[in-house]
């Protein structure tokens, strides 16, 4: 959800606004390359489960780019849903999990971008908290965790 993560892949990319997705959850679950959860939209069926998040209108000639960036056909797929918005109802595209392993746990900076997103584009305080009670392991791989919280860094800097 973090802008400035989104324009790194693609540059187009341009926020609309926070919608929720009905009957949907946030899961993570999704097994990712670093072998740590990712994010996934886990369809439940359930009035009651809403997964918060953010619109962003991509240039068509860049959807390849998220597309490669997310790991289409990789663990994860491309779907249609049906968002709510403060502009009423919008036909969005977005990715979930194919490949999943529940026993896994996001990794301490991964976490910290999904949750960063939430805080720029002002999602309701319970997703929040939701977010900060998710369960994290901190990564092994030192040089790795130093990279992507520099950029966590950098983007604060920035915004």
């Amino acid at each position: 959800m973090s802008t400035r993560r989104l324009r790194h892949r693609t540059p187009s990319a341009k926020p609309l606004g926070i919608g929720k997705l009905a009957q949907h959850q946030l899961v993570l679950h999704k097994i990712g390359r670093d072998g740590s959860a990712k994010c996934d939209i886990q369809e439940t069926g359930q009035a009651h489960d809403i997964v918060w998040g953010v619109l962003f209108e991509i240039c068509t000639e860049e959807g390849h780019l998220l597309a490669r960036a997310e790991g289409l056909g990789f663990g994860y797929e491309y779907k249609t849903v049906r968002v709510n918005s403060n502009e009423g109802i919008v036909i969005a595209g977005s990715y979930y999990a194919t490949h999943i392993d529940s026993s896994l746990r996001p990794f301490d900076w991964y976490l910290n971008f999904v949750l960063k997103g939430a805080e720029e584009h002002g999602l309701p305080n319970s997703y929040l908290n939701y977010l900060k009670s998710c369960l994290i392991v901190i990564d092994p791989d030192s040089e790795r965790r130093k990279r992507n919280f520099s950029i966590l860094e950098d983007d604060r800097a920035k915004l």
